[in-house]
């Protein structure tokens, strides 16, 4: 068995290149999975991802896309749901809001 005999410096130097590989493998891996959570280059978002963003219960979203208040698709059986639409959803949320408290302050 052979012994490989490396000084400091040489070591802090592959260690460096490794480290190196590894960051650029992990921005590899970061900007595919943007890829893969994507349609048409807009960021899609999972069951998760809205219930955390809305703080609503899972029962609310299932009356969110029952009624059609909120569109999704489903892949592979999975439920995804259009970044650009859970902001429509809060915008339209937030438009009723501000409509009924300006009809009470008319009465």
């Amino acid at each position: 068995m052979k012994i490989m005999e490396i000084d400091k410096m040489e070591f802090h130097h592959w260690m460096k290149r490794i480290m190196e590989r590894f960051d650029i493998l992990s921005d590899q891996i970061k900007s595919s999975d943007n890829a893969m959570n994507a349609i048409d280059g807009e960021e899609l978002l999972d069951n998760q991802d809205v219930l955390q963003r809305l703080k609503i219960s899972s029962r609310s979203l299932q009356r969110y896309r029952s009624s059609g208040k909120l569109p999704y698709f489903s892949i592979s059986g999975k439920i995804y749901y259009k970044l650009s639409d859970v902001k429509q959803l809060i915008r339209d949320s937030f438009s009723r809001s501000m409509e009924k408290l300006a009809t009470k302050k008319d009465t």
